[in-house]
């Protein structure tokens, strides 16, 4: 029973949460300072969990075949390739490392 309410308390929290992003006018939106927050804010929390995913195994910091596929991404976006050969070069050089290190 208590997993049920736990699901209809966030159904309703995740509604006021939208219909209070909803309620906010529209004249709080035009500010800079909103708009640029709004711009950085996805980029911050994907870099964040990017590196919590990568990094972290519960409260450790690991660095392992993980963090090699995160260095050839970045190698790859520093040379400015296509997204897709930003993946694929993430994922050889993770698979590469696990192969190796077994």
């Amino acid at each position: 029973m208590s997993v049920w309410v736990a699901i209809g308390v966030t159904a309703v929290g995740c509604y006021a949460v939208k219909l209070l992003g909803l309620l906010v006018p529209a004249g709080a939106l035009e500010r800079p300072l909103v708009r640029r927050l709004a711009a950085l804010l996805p980029v911050a929390l994907l870099a964040a969990l990017t590196a919590q995913q990568t990094f972290a195994d519960g409260q450790a910091l690991v660095l392992d075949a993980r963090a090699a596929g995160v260095g050839a991404a970045a190698v790859a976006l520093v040379l400015r390739a296509p997204f897709l050969l930003v993946v694929a070069a993430a994922v050889v050089v993770t698979a590469g490392v696990r192969a190796l290190g077994g």
